[in-house]
């Protein structure tokens, strides 16, 4: 599976328009997973995981402080989760996570970034059950089979592990994501990840060269482009 992992995602961060993008995705997840657990990173862990990684992508403190703010009021936007399935250039698999306000807008933006490069929207589920809903862990330090025997104490359902060039990176299922965090927390004291997130994993790769390369490429930032969009997910290798 970690050879799949190819859809880490790109930093967002090459302009000041892309930075504004990056603030403005995690204002929305900040806002509703506070809104849904709690604003207290201490009894939403959640949050607190959310929290840390828009701190390491370098979110200012007052977009994280007005969307915790905006949650605690009770009221403000209502976003809804929205996934959008399909096949991209040169039958590649697509999964668009959005959070959105309005889901006809939504839909009629993403359908756009589909047909601009001749790709294809298919029905909730036409690829999703070809990739893994995978919390996934990367970090430097211990071995891994003592990675292995901690989780294994701890009793966490690993699916894979991997080491290489001394990171480590744990694959469990995303429901696991909390449990996962802790067992590795309590292990490995003063642990920093950098990795810590919840993603669709490829089971398989579709090999892109030449023009097909290029058309995804141009998909993917039209995608990434949309306030809408959250994460984008693919099967490519290239």
């Amino acid at each position: 599976m970690g050879r799949a992992y190819q859809n880490k995602k790109e930093s967002m961060a090459k302009t000041s328009d892309m930075k504004a993008k990056v603030y403005s995705r995690y204002s929305r997840e900040i806002y509703m997973c506070a809104k849904a657990g709690g604003t207290e990173p201490t009894g939403n862990l959640a949050l607190a995981s959310l929290l840390e990684r828009a701190k390491k992508e370098q979110v200012p403190a007052h977009v994280i402080d007005k969307a915790i703010t905006k949650a605690a009021g009770g009221g403000g936007e209502d976003f809804a989760v929205a996934r959008y399935e399909g096949f991209g250039p040169g039958n590649t698999m697509i999964i668009v996570d959005c959070l959105t306000d309005n889901p006809n807008r939504t839909y009629g933006d993403v359908r756009t970034c589909f047909n601009k490069v001749k790709a294809k929207l298919g029905a909730s589920g036409a690829v999703s059950h070809l990739f893994d809903h995978s919390a996934i862990f990367s970090f430097s330090g211990p071995d891994e089979d003592a990675v292995l025997e901690a989780l294994a104490e701890a009793d966490v359902d690993v699916t894979d592990i991997e080491a290489e060039e001394g990171t480590i990176t744990v694959f469990a299922p995303h429901t696991e994501f909390a449990k996962t965090r802790n067992a590795l927390n309590a292990a490995f004291e003063g642990l920093e990840f950098d990795i810590e997130e919840v993603q669709f994993v490829p089971q398989m790769t579709t090999p892109l060269e030449g023009v097909d390369v290029e058309q995804l490429e141009k998909m993917l930032d039209l995608l990434n482009y949309l306030d809408d969009v959250q994460h984008v997910y693919h099967n490519a290798e290239y």
